[in-house]
């Protein structure tokens, strides 16, 4: 039996698309062979891997003069890429801290160029969003950088904010895909796959091509913007079959309508559990309202004894992966694109006979 997985990541996936792998796991395409055992040389994996990008492309609606790299490391990864690639003329940079990630992208950024924090949620435990304008950051930084949602926190930028001529780099690990954005809004955009793109082990890269020719003499070989774009993310071997899954992903968000589509769905889902929250007398989302992700929903009980028994129960009842980050305790459901609006009804349902029975 399938069970709903609240996993922050990573995540659930769309139970065709798993199908779809499942029927060419031995026999891609008539190829008489996995995706898993074809070398990233050969025409049919060239063929994945150029469809991956005509459909992020698509999807997105990424302008021409932007590359699509699908590299390894993690969004980890990134937060060593970025200023090895962008931070080279001034070698400074502003950063926003509005959770975990966009601190530890920060610290990592700081070894190799004057960074900052031009702004930070800290003091309110990452329950909102800094209010931002263009002199918030240095005139002569490199880049900005921002982290769109926040995973742990449960937090969202509501629009990319203002940085003027400083081209803006986002982390969009765990909300890419779930609503449109304005590519053109960002410099260079990165995500990991594991939360709305597919499994562990590739992310996205998002990148104006005129910002990939300037890397720091030092900059590792595989970090290397121009060296990912030339070869067309295939300097060494990639992991193939997590691309390919990928493409799985963007065929079926596709023949759903897009990402315009997914958005509808997925404001749905947040705005039924948000209102069953604010309205339960017994949860409670400590996130102000404007700022609320819809992919992460961080919620607690009135006790932490209670947290734990609901975590149990919860996944007694098919409901798994609910327990709250470390840094916040309590519960939280990743809602991301692949959980239908069904394990949303099951969730509520459970906590309400929750709420009945422990109140």
């Amino acid at each position: 039996m399938r069970v709903y997985n609240f996993s922050a990541g990573p995540s659930m996936l769309p139970l065709e698309v798993l199908e779809r792998v499942k029927r060419g796991i031995t026999d891609y395409n008539g190829t008489g062979m996995s995706v898993m055992e074809m070398s990233h040389r050969s025409k049919p994996y060239e063929a994945i891997n150029a469809e991956a990008e005509a459909l992020i492309r698509e999807l997105m609606e990424i302008p021409d003069d932007y590359d699509v790299l699908f590299v390894q490391g993690g969004a980890t990864n990134q937060f060593s890429a970025v200023p090895l690639n962008l931070g080279t003329k001034k070698r400074k940079a502003d950063y926003v801290v509005t959770g975990n990630f966009s601190q530890k992208a920060f610290e990592e950024g700081s070894r190799f160029v004057d960074a900052a924090v031009a702004a930070s949620s800290a003091d309110r435990n990452f329950t909102y969003i800094p209010e931002l304008n263009k002199r918030s950051f240095r005139k002569d930084a490199d880049f900005v950088h921002i982290c769109y949602n926040n995973t742990i926190f449960g937090t969202r930028y509501s629009c990319p904010p203002d940085t003027g001529d400083i081209p803006l780099v986002c982390d969009m690990s765990s909300m890419i895909l779930s609503q449109t954005v304005n590519v053109k809004d960002f410099a260079l955009i990165y995500a990991g796959a594991q939360k709305n793109i597919g499994p562990a082990g590739v992310t996205l890269v998002i990148v104006k091509h005129e910002l990939t020719n300037s890397p720091d003499d030092k900059c590792p070989v595989m970090l290397r913007y121009d060296n990912q774009v030339k070869n067309k993310s295939l300097y060494n071997t990639p992991p193939c079959f997590a691309t390919y899954v990928v493409m799985e992903v963007l065929r079926y968000l596709k023949e759903r309508g897009g990402i315009s589509q997914m958005q509808k769905v997925n404001e749905r889902k947040a705005k039924m559990l948000y209102e069953y929250i604010d309205s339960s007398g017994f949860y409670v989302n400590s996130v102000e309202k404007k700022y609320r992700s819809l992919m992460n929903v961080p919620f607690v009980t009135p006790d932490k004894e209670l947290d734990e028994r609901f975590v149990k129960q919860a996944a007694e009842c098919g409901l798994v992966s609910l327990k709250g980050h470390r840094l916040v305790g309590g519960m939280r459901a990743s809602i991301y694109n692949a959980m239908p609006e069904e394990g949303i009804d099951a969730l509520i349902a459970f906590m309400e006979k929750f709420k009945k029975e422990n109140a």
